[in-house]
């Protein structure tokens, strides 16, 4: 779990780690070199599930000796699934971390979400969906390893 006050907004208390694959993890399909590493250190401290539509295909053989659930979300009605994985996880636990319109309901719904604005763009439905907004899926994930950081950008 991850525990940390923010002045003006209250307490995070967080214990999933919802993560979108293709423009978040993955560019093309391709899990991004530095994800590794951090996901393990990540998930010491969170349940981490990777939600995706799987675009490529790729995110199984990508993922096989990560400490994640995959979910593959189907291509028509993933944004309303990621959101009902998030309400069933209990909403106010989940920190979510996306990038693509079907991310939105997701990042809307959860405690903590964050956008990535990298290579492949984000739909402008999930960046008004966000509280937080980064470049990278490495800046995103450091956020959580280093929740200080949240405190400064997130203090009312």
């Amino acid at each position: 779990m991850i525990k940390k006050d923010i002045p003006g907004r209250g307490s995070l208390e967080l214990e999933y780690l919802l993560l979108d694959y293709n423009g978040t993890l993955a560019l093309d399909g391709y899990l991004m070199e530095s994800v590794p590493e951090l996901i393990s250190r990540l998930a010491e401290f969170l349940e981490i599930h990777i939600l995706t539509a799987d675009t490529f295909g790729r995110v199984r053989a990508a993922c096989v000796d990560l400490p994640v659930q995959i979910r593959i979300v189907s291509g028509d009605e993933g944004s309303l699934e990621k959101e009902e994985i998030t309400r069933q996880l209990g909403q106010d636990r989940v920190v979510a971390i996306g990038n693509g319109y079907n991310d939105h309901c997701m990042l809307e719904a959860c405690a903590l979400g964050i956008l990535i604005m990298g290579p492949e763009g984000c739909a402008t439905k999930a960046l008004l969906s966000a509280d937080v907004v980064v470049k990278s899926i490495e800046e995103a994930l450091e956020l959580l390893l280093y929740p200080q950081r949240l405190v400064a950008t997130l203090r009312n």
